[in-house]
C-alpha cells in the first residue's frame, strides 16, 4: 500500500493526490488522519451533514438554478454588489479564466506558492516570472522588492497570496494597497485570499472594497477551503463590474451544481456555527505550533492559514517521513518537494484538532528520532529523492542565473545576462514607506465590530483574538 500511495505523489506534479484516489490506494481500514488537504474540520457541524445527507437524493436529482441565482444569493450574505462578483466552480476554474482573458503575456507570481498559478499561465504559453521567497527571512514576501523585481522583468501581471500557501505568509491591507496603487499601470493585478478568512492578525484584512474601485484588481476567494467542503468546488472573484462581467461573460450558465447552491442557501442559518469554527482553528494553529516547536530541529514559520510550514531537522527527507508516517502511523502529510521554490526538507501540516496533532507529534517522533530524539531519519540516495522545483526556476525563469540569479534580481543586482533592476529609491518612491514594513504580521488583533452571524462583506465575521506563544 505504501509504495502505490508514493507513487501517487511523485505522479501528480505541484498537486497532491486525490482524496480518492489514496483510499483507493488504500486498501481496507479506516483512511488516514489528514494533515494534507487544507479544509475546516469543524464546518459543516455533524447536524448540517445529516440535513444534508437527509436531501441527498433531490439534490442530486435536479438541475441545480443559474449561476446568477446562487451568486446572488451569495451576494446578498457577503454585502456585495452581483454585478462586481463571479462565482466559479472552485477557484482553479477562475484562476483558468483570468489567464485566458486578462494575462496578456506575462506573471508575475512568488515562489513557493499555489502551484496553479505558476502551472496554469506556462500550460497556455505565458512567461511566467519567479520572485523566490526566502528561507532567511522566513518566506516573508517583501512588497518594495517584489515591486522592483516586476519592473526589471517588464512583467504585465502580478499574483499575490495573502495568506500564501505553502507557509502561511501574512501582509496587512494597507501595504498590499499601496502596492495596486505603485503598480496601477500593470494589465492586472490578482490577490488571492483563498485563506484570509482564517487570518486574525488584522481586523479586516481584505481588500475586496478597494479592487472594485480599480480597474486592473482581482480578489480571488475559496469557499470549499472556509466551508469543510472541497468537494463541491466554489469560489468567486471581486472586482470592478467591467472586469468581473468580462470572466462572468465566459462561465456556463450552469457551472455551479446542487450541492454548491444548497449550501449557499442554508449559510445564512449556520453564520454562528461558521464563526466558531474559524475561532477554534484559529486556538488550534497556536497549539499546534507550540507541539511542533518542541521537537527538537524542527522548524515552524508563524502562518495566518489554516496551515503550517514546517523544516524538517537536518538530514530528514521529507519523502520518507511522508511515507512512513503513512505507512506506521496512518497520518497524511503534504511534502512540498514538488512545490517550485520549496524543497523535500519541508512539510505543510494542516491545522487539526488537539486530540490528531497529539497523534501527528507522536508519529513524527517516532519517524524523526526513533526511540530517543535526535537520531533524524536518513536522506534517500543519489538520484532518489523528489525534485526541489529549484531546476524548474532555473530552466523556465532566469535561463542558468538559477535562484541565486533571481534573488540577485529581486534586490537590484543583475547576474549574468539579465539587465540590472532599477534603484531601490526608484520603487521607494512609488512605494511609500509602509509598504516596504516586514511582511509578517502580529499574532493578535482587535475583534471586529459585530453586527450578526453574517455582518460584513467576504466572510470576515468575527475577528478573534488569542495570547501570542512563542514560534
Amino acid at each position: 500500500m505504501a509504495d502505490n500511495v508514493s507513487s501517487l505523489f511523485r505522479n501528480n506534479a505541484a498537486h497532491s493526490p486525490s482524496m480518492a484516489a489514496l483510499t483507493r490506494e488504500g486498501g481496507e481500514g479506516v483512511g488516514p488522519v489528514d494533515f494534507c488537504i487544507p479544509c475546516n474540520p469543524y464546518f459543516p457541524t455533524p447536524a448540517m451533514f445529516d440535513e444534508m445527507a437527509a436531501r441527498l437524493r433531490d439534490i442530486i436529482t435536479y438541475y441545480p438554478s443559474s449561476a446568477d441565482t446562487i451568486t446572488a444569493e451569495l451576494c446578498s450574505l457577503l454585502q456585495l454588489p452581483p454585478q462586481a462578483v463571479a462565482m466559479g466552480n472552485g477557484s482553479t476554474e477562475l484562476i483558468t479564466w483570468i489567464d485566458h482573458l486578462l494575462v496578456r503575456e506575462s506573471l508575475a507570481v512568488p515562489v513557493p506558492t499555489f502551484g496553479r498559478w505558476t502551472d496554469q499561465p506556462m500550460e497556455t504559453g505565458k512567461r511566467v516570472d519567479m520572485f523566490p521567497l526566502q528561507e532567511s527571512s522566513g518566506f516573508a514576501l517583501d512588497l518594495a522588492q517584489y515591486a522592483e523585481f516586476i519592473r526589471a522583468r517588464g512583467t504585465r501581471a502580478a499574483v499575490i497570496c495573502n495568506p500564501n500557501n505553502p507557509d502561511g505568509g501574512f501582509l496587512h491591507k494597507h501595504a498590499i494597497v499601496q502596492f495596486m496603487d505603485a503598480m496601477a499601470d500593470l494589465d492586472l493585478i490578482v490577490i488571492d485570499e483563498s485563506f484570509l478568512e482564517f487570518a486574525d492578525a488584522e481586523a479586516e484584512p481584505s481588500v475586496v472594497q478597494e479592487a472594485m474601485l480599480r480597474p486592473n484588481v482581482i480578489v480571488l476567494r475559496s469557499l470549499g477551503k472556509n466551508f469543510g467542503l472541497h468537494g463541491i468546488r466554489f469560489g468567486y472573484l471581486v472586482a470592478n463590474p467591467a472586469l468581473a462581467g468580462r470572466v462572468r461573460s465566459m462561465l456556463p450558465k450552469w457551472n455551479l451544481n446542487s450541492f454548491a447552491e444548497h449550501v449557499v442557501f442554508i449559510l445564512k442559518q449556520h453564520g454562528a456555527e461558521y464563526a466558531q469554527s474559524l475561532q477554534q482553528i484559529r486556538r488550534d494553529r497556536l497549539d499546534m505550533a507550540s507541539q511542533l516547536s518542541a521537537l527538537p530541529g524542527l522548524t515552524v514559520y508563524p502562518s495566518q492559514g489554516n496551515f503550517l510550514f514546517v523544516r524538517l531537522p537536518v538530514g530528514a527527507e521529507g519523502t520518507v517521513v511522508r511515507d512512513r508516517l503513512l505507512a506506521e502511523h496512518r497520518i497524511l502529510v503534504r511534502e512540498c518537494g514538488n512545490k517550485i521554490g520549496s524543497s523535500s526538507r519541508f512539510l505543510r501540516l494542516v491545522v487539526r484538532p488537539q486530540v490528531d496533532v497529539r497523534r501527528l507529534v507522536s508519529g513524527m517522533e517516532q519517524v524523526l528520532y526513533g526511540t530517543r530524539r535526535g537520531a533524524p531519519v536518513p536522506e534517500l540516495s543519489a538520484g532518489a529523492g523528489y525534485s526541489s522545483g529549484t531546476a524548474a526556476v532555473d530552466r523556465l525563469v532566469t535561463n542558468g542565473a538559477g535562484m541565486p540569479g533571481l534573488a540577485a534580481q529581486a534586490m537590484g543586482m543583475a547576474p549574468p545576462g539579465l539587465a540590472a533592476a532599477p534603484a531601490a529609491a526608484a520603487v521607494a518612491a512609488a512605494m511609500p514607506a509602509a509598504a516596504m514594513a516586514p511582511a509578517m504580521a502580529p499574532a493578535t488583533a482587535q475583534p471586529a465590530p459585530s453586527e450578526g452571524p453574517w455582518p460584513g462583506p467576504c466572510l470576515s465575521l468575527i475577528q478573534f483574538s488569542d495570547p501570542p506563544r512563542p514560534y
